[in-house]
């Protein structure tokens, strides 16, 4: 039985060494992956975003109704001709072959109201845009860093499927001499089992990012592999905290509306003052104007200004009240945007000290596992100096390497997703105190080369952004 399960043992170690080498010449054949910078990634989501899109047109918008605000005071031209039929009886109507008009404000009391808000309008979108801009950028930084944390888990957990195949035929063998109950070998292979399932889980974490990443940037699912090198360090916030683009957006838009219901409370009662003129060309060709006006003349000019005070006006008067309840209402949605911050500032933090904790203790994890890992491997070398008696310590088995390795792997897998929880909440919290636009500035010199770099596949750095 102990020759057929070595030659069993000996043959599977052969068809794992022969997968080894196939996977080994695929990857040699395959052309290499471009991997993507944070910077491209960042900048190509903030280009192809639907909300950055649409707070562009916003700006585009409340630019031109800035500028239709002052253009009122710049006379209009209109050019024209009244050629008609001949009339029968008494002309209804100048004979005119051209007529040209030209009209403007002169003055109104509303007026500088309204191109007031059409400004903070215009500073209202234009901070919307950086928001929205802002947005985009956390999340295409935070699906970034995840893709390239589960990247580096994927490595781990296929090197943890090699050693739980490796303790799975050396469970079989030490069943097979008797050292070792079917329970061992049970054990085994239900920790490879969930070890397979583990890497399931990771390549489908991994799918649904890259197809984030695709819809963000518009590259093609397949091209997307992080570039570690280009993640810039993410501090800890110890920065005083600042209004955010959206909390200055909804500010202005306040101050916009304001200001509107200014402009619309001044209507009644109040002067309002235009420029006029206009030139006709006259003929009496076409009809018996003569007739009836002896002074006739072709050519005609008039130039004047027109006061006008609205003293009883109920439209305009409902307009202003309508202005107004808009007014209360933007006013009270900045204070609630104003609000919700500070609760997401204070939710942040209090998430902060719970995830830095969580972050050391898997650190420590880590350095225990390693260091246990080195003793068990020094001991399998040298032994564990206890000797042979009776009463000596067991010496340690390949079994008990490869259980150290597998729990080195598996901690090394837990302090990978403890830092990247702990840099995501950090990355939320810069954005929450108004300092995204500072970590954003340093993406560009963390380059790491060219965003497409060639890179051979391999195994990432242990470098964790904090």
């Amino acid at each position: 039985m102990g020759q057929r399960s070595g030659a069993k043992f000996e043959s599977r170690v052969w068809g794992l060494a022969g997968m080894a080498l196939a996977c080994g010449l695929c990857l040699a054949c395959a052309p290499a992956r471009a991997q993507i910078s944070l910077s491209t990634v960042v900048d190509l989501a903030q280009r192809n975003s639907s909300s950055v899109k649409l707070a562009q047109a916003d700006v585009k918008k409340a630019r031109a109704v800035l500028i239709e605000m002052n253009d009122v005071y710049i006379p209009n031209l209109d050019v024209g001709s009244s050629i008609g039929p001949p009339t029968v009886g008494f002309p209804a109507g100048q004979p005119s072959i051209a007529n040209a008009t030209m009209s403007s404000l002169v003055f109104s009391f509303s007026q500088s109201f309204y191109a007031k808000a059409a400004e903070a309008a215009y500073r209202a979108a234009d901070l919307a845009l950086k928001d929205a801009a802002e947005q985009t950028a956390l999340d295409a930084s935070s699906a970034y860093l995840e893709l390239d944390a589960v990247s580096r888990e994927m490595d781990a957990a296929v090197t943890q499927q090699q050693d739980a195949d490796r303790l799975e035929a050396m469970e079989e063998q030490r069943v097979a001499a008797g050292v070792d109950t079917h329970s061992d070998l049970l054990e085994s292979r239900l920790t490879l089992a969930q070890l397979r399932l583990k890497q399931i889980q990771l390549g489908n974490r991994a799918a649904i990012l890259r197809a984030q990443l695709a819809s963000m940037t518009g590259l093609p699912t397949a091209s997307i592999q992080t570039l570690h090198e280009t993640i810039p360090l993410i501090p800890a916030v110890n920065t005083p905290a600042q209004p955010t683009a959206g909390m200055a957006a909804a500010q202005e838009s306040a101050r916009s509306h304001l200001l509107q219901a200014r402009g619309d409370a001044l209507v009644n009662h109040r002067p309002l003052i235009t420029f006029g003129a206009q030139y006709n060309r006259d003929s009496n060709s076409l009809n018996n104007y003569s007739t009836y006006y002896q002074h006739f003349k072709a050519d005609n000019f008039s130039i004047g200004v027109t006061i006008q005070i609205p003293i009883f006006d109920l439209v305009h008067r409902d307009k202003a009240r309508e202005s107004a309840a808009d007014a209360l209402r933007s006013r009270v949605e900045a204070e609630q945007v104003s609000r919700q911050n500070d609760v997401q500032v204070a939710t942040l933090n209090a998430q902060l000290s719970e995830l830095s904790a969580l972050e050391e203790i898997a650190g420590l994890k880590q350095e225990i596992a390693q260091d246990d890992l080195q003793q068990v491997q020094n001991e399998m070398e040298y032994g564990n100096g206890s000797g042979a008696g009776a009463d000596a310590t067991p010496q340690v088995t390949p079994k008990a390497l490869q259980l150290a390795r597998i729990d080195e792997e598996s901690k090394r897998i837990d302090a990978e997703e403890s830092a990247l929880n702990l840099s995501k909440a950090r990355l939320s919290l810069l954005r929450a105190l108004g300092h995204m636009q500072d970590w954003l500035s340093t993406l560009g010199t963390k380059s790491g080369g060219a965003a497409t770099d060639i890179a051979a596949p391999g195994r990432a750095g242990s470098g964790r952004p904090r």
